[in-house]
């Protein structure tokens, strides 16, 4: 609980708030009440968060409250923990269901045993629906009490109207019937809830619960990862997953980061290197040291964001709830006129139209339609970070789907953000050999990304460097190191030129390809000048594929961001199969052109890595941040985190938003369809109680396992199968030497 000096913030955990009618029960119960000044809810943990004033209104006093909608409330110390669900539909409604069916098919076979009639059903009948109805209204009725209270007609209050009424009538046998097979529907939209709540929690069980703890005396002992400390080590060992986040300390290992990036690609980690709770260790044992807590890891970062994402409500989940205000009330007031003026014009029978009126008081339920939205938004948001792909809410899911028009960022995102060696030009007819040779020993000194780039270079064109002497590296320009007794300069132009060993065909050489488009780097003896490595930071291997996917999912413009010169922005753009492109723009300059794109396309989504592109990430509708496994702030401040540097799942993301709004248009239109038709039949007198409260069940369930459905995501263009690549790492471009 946190507070200052006026209001507390009170977490409570709600038992019975299995539906978003539910919630939108408890905040009219709350809402406007004095003392109360916030309300927020997170279905999938079953919990809601209110700031109040406890000198108006104490936390007993919110709990009564919740007692009177039928709900029960107990205050939580208000940290995050995953909500373990036992099973996905619990044993009381369960039972209940059961009992109530019983009760109704035994009721319904005793209506035949010759004994004395109440209306249409023995006595022996009446015994077996009063059981069946009680058993299904167990959930039922505080609920319709609460809401009666209050004045206001929900689910349960016209259920229960409906059932009174045929009971009324002596239509016992449909009074039980709409009882049990309203319970249905309750245990379908729990079970619903919990299938998806089952969903996020498969993400916390990848995490083992215990780890193996080093003592200082060497022994190993296992402890639950709750109680483990910062600064603790564990051991791992091959075969086994990490438990919680750490650098290694001893040890080699390849580690599989699926369970956080989607990818199955394997890492290799080494001392001082990064791992992460619920990855698996592939080859050697190691030693870890812990650097967050149980409930701070990456994965619990997902976990958390995901399951309050579901509380930033949707375009479609707002006009469901818009349309269920006005259209509950609107088919009430239809069902009373239907019950009162045919008698009343045309001196119909009561009984008839009574009758009727309770059809279209089952059909005024909007159980299926209420559901239909949330569970298709819940399980399209697990079904993404499965994948890896964080998403903070469902407005950003449908908007992303809706977006015509992607302005990206090109270092770090279209790039890998790391130079690489292109080219090698020897000067003074110096052997390539001896130019690579030379320039390893100095460069593999340093830990600097451009000297890691020649290294590598080196090596893959099989050089062993000798040994080097006296290395001294000379900020800003580059490094100087004796070679086999030889002293040697390797370093920017003007390094050269201030070491007077830069001739005329040395800087002609380094200035032609000082263009931007390069980065140069000259190494020379004392006395002369032996050659240029040329550099430049390279296309990612999957971004044009990534590029032609976009194409492929109908989006019509993509427009390159990039603060570098129009020469290397031309380069990138052509590699890409002509990309637009604006260059040499400032952070806010990158603001305006975003700006600009939305006043002439309205939806526009911006790709950036993360930090660094945070003002046009926050100017887009939806701002996608590129790589931010490990990265807090970037998981914070972006409206949808890939994980992973991978762009191919910027395609993916586009189709699994569009699947979601299709399935969610199909649910709500077969929804408000199924309502369509009964309205018509019940005038008329075409539908009777069951049948309709039939419908409304079997919509629901049509509806869940519709939405539900999305859980499996959409299939990659590769044969179906998940994506997978080889990270890359972001270093970057530009050296500080030079």
């Amino acid at each position: 609980m946190q507070s200052d000096d006026k209001k507390h913030t009170t977490c409570f955990r709600v038992e019975g708030m299995d539906c978003p009618n539910e919630a939108t029960e408890l905040r009219e119960c709350l809402e406007g009440v004095d003392g109360i000044s916030e309300l927020s809810f997170n279905l999938m943990s079953a919990s809601m968060t209110v700031t109040h004033n406890p000198s108006m209104i104490s936390t007993e006093d919110i709990i009564d409250r919740i007692r009177n909608t039928g709900m029960q409330a107990s205050v939580t110390d208000g940290s995050w923990r995953p909500r373990r669900i036992k099973a996905t539909v619990p044993r009381g409604p369960l039972f209940m269901m059961i009992i109530a069916a019983v009760g109704t098919v035994v009721g319904a076979i005793l209506s035949y045993v010759p004994a004395t009639k109440f209306h249409h059903a023995t006595w022996p009948a009446v015994v077996a629906y009063i059981l069946a109805i009680a058993a299904a209204w167990r959930y039922v009725l505080p609920k319709a009490f609460g809401s009666l209270t209050r004045l206001r007609l929900d689910i349960n209050v016209l259920m229960t109207f409906a059932v009174v009424g045929a009971i009324g009538l002596g239509e016992w046998l449909e009074g039980s019937t709409v009882a049990f097979l309203f319970m249905v529907s309750h245990v379908l939209e729990t079970w619903s809830v919990n299938r998806a709540r089952r969903a996020i929690q498969s993400l916390m069980e990848l995490s083992p619960p215990r780890a193996r703890v080093l003592r200082d005396d060497g022994t190993e002992e296992d402890q639950d990862v709750e109680q483990i400390q910062v600064g603790s080590r564990i051991v791992v060992r091959p075969g086994e997953k990490f438990p919680l986040d750490g650098d290694i300390l001893e040890g080699e290992t390849s580690v599989n980061q699926a369970p956080i990036t989607g990818e199955a690609a394997l890492i290799s980690k080494v001392p001082g290197d990064e791992v992460f709770a619920a990855t698996l260790n592939q080859d050697g044992a190691v030693t870890v040291e812990i650097t967050k807590l149980a409930g701070d890891t990456v994965l619990a970062g997902v976990i958390r964001l995901v399951e309050q994402a579901q509380s930033q409500r949707s375009r479609s989940e707002q006009f469901v709830d818009r349309f269920a205000r006005y259209y509950t009330p609107a088919v009430v007031v239809g069902a009373m006129a239907l019950c009162i003026l045919p008698p009343l014009l045309l001196a119909a029978n009561w009984s008839t139209w009574f009758y009727r009126s309770l059809v279209l008081l089952v059909i005024a339920c909007p159980c299926a339609l209420v559901i239909s939205t949330p569970i298709a938004i819940v399980s399209a948001l697990a079904a993404a970070a499965r994948n890896g792909v964080l998403v903070k809410g469902g407005e950003y899911l449908e908007a992303i789907g809706r977006t015509k028009v992607i302005a990206i960022d090109k270092t770090g995102t279209l790039t890998a953000g790391k130079p690489v060696v292109q080219e090698v030009i020897p000067v003074n007819d110096t052997p390539a050999g001896r130019l690579l040779e030379i320039a390893a020993a100095i460069e593999q000194r340093s830990e600097h990304a451009i000297a890691r780039a020649i290294v590598d270079y080196s090596g893959q064109h099989n050089v062993t460097p000798p040994a080097c002497q006296d290395y001294q590296a000379i900020r800003g320009k580059g490094a100087r190191a004796s070679v086999n007794g030889d002293e040697y300069l390797i370093g920017n132009h003007r390094l050269l030129e201030e070491s007077k060993v830069c001739t005329n065909e040395m800087h002609r050489i380094m200035t032609e390809h000082e263009d931007c488009q390069h980065t140069t780097v000259g190494l020379a003896s004392t006395r002369d000048p032996l050659g240029v490595f040329l550099l430049a930071d390279g296309l990612r291997a999957e971004a044009k594929q990534a590029i032609g996917d976009l194409r492929d999912t109908g989006v019509e413009r993509i427009v390159m961001l990039t603060g570098d010169n129009a020469g290397t922005a031309k380069a990138i753009a052509q590699e890409c199969d002509g990309l637009e492109y604006r260059a040499e723009l400032l952070p806010t300059d990158k603001v305006s052109a975003v700006e600009e794109l939305r006043r002439s396309h309205k939806h526009v989504v911006m790709v950036g890595d993360g930090i660094n592109d945070a003002p046009a990430l926050a100017a887009a509708t939806v701002g996608v941040a590129m790589g931010t496994v490990g990265t807090d702030a970037a998981l914070e401040t972006a409206d949808i985190a890939l994980m992973t540097d991978d762009l191919r799942k910027l395609p993916w993301l586009l189709r699994h938003s569009r699947s979601t709004r299709n399935i969610i248009v199909q649910n709500v239109a077969f929804s408000l369809g199924i309502k369509a038709v009964f309205l018509v039949l019940a005038i008329p007198g075409l539908a009777n109680l069951w049948m309709a409260i039939a419908a409304d069940a079997g919509a629901s369930l049509l509806v869940t396992f519709n939405g539900l459905r999305l859980l499996r995501g959409p299939a990659s263009r590769a044969n179906g199968q998940s994506l997978s690549f080889e990270p890359t790492e972001r270093e970057g471009l530009h050296d500080e030497r030079m």
